[in-house]
């Protein structure tokens, strides 16, 4: 045989057995936690893992935020969604300080209605909370006919089942110290108001807002809260509506106009027609529960107090 013609397959080989051992390398660099996000600093998020620690999670312009819409498709959704009380799936890498870099953050549509709710202190009613526990029976059901069918995978069903007790108690102790500002202190606040039915804001408050995000960017570790709200005149399905586009229209005239990055901001609070400030009786009143409120908070273990 030819000499050349038997190195030939050799080399091949050579070439094969190396692209495995690239391959391995670069999926060792990568791995998933999964748990409940419990802070929001500037740029980074911590996340309580599963299994009780901390881990410090980085996230950068090119980290994508996605909610599974089904097996193939999935909804890509801002990063001002990465709320205290939100259960994730993480997949990066970590850096020289033990960091995790964010590649891919996942979360359910269930999970992030569930944070927002009680980020903006709507207690659910009667019906939602029968609704949730027949979905939850059903869930419950389907998990069960997949254990009958798969007896091998019962002790890892049972461990898994463990895993979601602990993030469904860390999801309530993280958002009941975020919902009251516990773990923050407010370094500045911006109030806007409305007028009956409108959702754009006026120009006089534009350079207030403006200034509120200058002060904001000499804050170490700043995050900022916007929450809106609407007086009792209509339907609440209107005044939702309403607190919801106030909101979103000052968040987004901070990001656009004020140059405050999304990795700073959390998702606005639409706190409908709850915690009014003034009588609804008189025009007076009405027109101060029109508002929307903008605050810039610094975790305490930062500022050291």
């Amino acid at each position: 045989m030819n000499n050349q013609n038997f190195r030939k397959p050799r080399q091949i080989f050579s070439l094969l057995t190396l692209s495995l051992l690239l391959c391995g390398i670069s999926i060792a660099q990568s791995t998933n936690v999964k748990g409940v996000i419990n802070g929001r600093t500037g740029a980074t998020m911590t996340v309580q893992s599963q299994d009780g620690g901390n881990v410090t999670v980085v996230l950068t312009p090119s980290t994508t935020v996605e909610e599974p819409q089904g097996l193939f498709r999935e909804k890509h959704l801002a990063m001002t969604a990465l709320i205290p009380g939100l259960v994730v799936d993480v997949k990066g890498s970590y850096n020289a300080q033990n960091q995790l870099v964010a590649d891919d953050v996942k979360f359910s549509g269930n999970s992030l209605k569930t944070a927002e709710d009680i980020q903006a202190g709507l207690a659910p009613t009667k019906e939602q909370v029968e609704q949730n526990q027949m979905k939850a029976q059903a869930e419950q059901k389907e998990l069960h006919q997949e254990q009958m069918e798969q007896a091998q995978h019962q002790q890892e069903l049972l461990a898994e089942q463990k895993k979601i007790a602990a993030n469904k108690a860390a999801i309530a102790a993280a958002n009941k110290r975020f919902g009251e500002l516990g773990d923050y202190n407010i370094l500045g606040e911006v109030t806007v108001l409305f007028g009956n039915g409108q959702v754009t804001i006026e120009p006089q408050y534009k350079p207030e807002l403006l200034k509120l995000a200058q002060q904001a960017m000499g804050i170490t570790g700043y995050v900022i809260l916007v929450k809106g709200y609407a007086s009792k005149v209509g339907s609440a399905a209107l005044n939702q509506k309403l607190s919801t586009e106030r909101a979103q229209n000052v968040a987004n005239f901070l990001e656009q106009q004020g140059k405050i990055p999304l990795t700073n901001m959390l998702a606005p609070g639409a706190m409908g027609t709850s915690q009014q400030v003034a009588p609804d009786t008189t025009a007076e009143g009405q027109a101060e529960n029109r508002r929307v409120l903008v605050r810039i908070l610094q975790n305490k273990g930062i500022a050291g107090t």
